[in-house]
């Protein structure tokens, strides 16, 4: 009985009011309450996270279909694309934090932009007037969109008849 005594002192944060009803919560409690919430948080936060990306997507899909109307207009305004995309946009940024990519390719020679265009499973170019593209969560891109590097990309085809994501391209 006296161990039983002393191990619930000793064990409990527990104060007793003049009632004998208790004011605080056992050790035991609170760890079962860390436990639960601990668990809620390793479920909540890669959903989080997961939802977090999914609409950073969205809003580089729009920012690019956005430009990309932008650079269409500029286009029929003036019969050339713009050197740059600060020309339309000043200091654009994907959703990410990084600048979009642009290269122009209507009306200049193949071999200045063969490199450097973004190209399908077929090896043919996405575009034929201008690339646009974000290189996605993780920053890094290369040319044929079925690379993996390339799979978080954002990219325009088809001369803005595909904006997405380029593995689903």
């Amino acid at each position: 009985m006296r161990v039983r005594l002393w191990l619930s002192k000793a064990v409990s944060f527990i104060r007793k009011s003049r009632e004998g009803c208790s004011k605080a919560f056992t050790v035991f409690e609170a760890v079962i309450v860390l436990a639960v919430m601990g668990t809620l948080l390793a479920v909540a936060i890669p959903i989080y996270s997961n939802v977090l990306n999914k609409a950073k997507i969205v809003t580089a899909i729009t920012d690019i279909a956005a430009v990309s109307r932008d650079l269409e207009d500029y286009l029929e305004e003036n019969g050339t694309l713009p050197d740059t995309i600060d020309d339309i946009k000043p200091n654009f940024r994907d959703p990410w934090g990084r600048p979009y990519e642009y290269l122009v390719i209507l009306g200049r020679a193949t071999e200045d932009v063969e490199g450097l265009w973004r190209k399908c499973r077929f090896q043919k170019p996405l575009n034929g007037d201008f690339d646009l593209y974000s290189k996605g969560k993780d920053g890094n891109s290369s040319p044929p969109v079925t690379a993996q590097v390339s799979y978080d990309d954002i990219v325009r085809a088809n001369d803005g008849g595909f904006i997405g994501l380029a593995h689903k391209y």
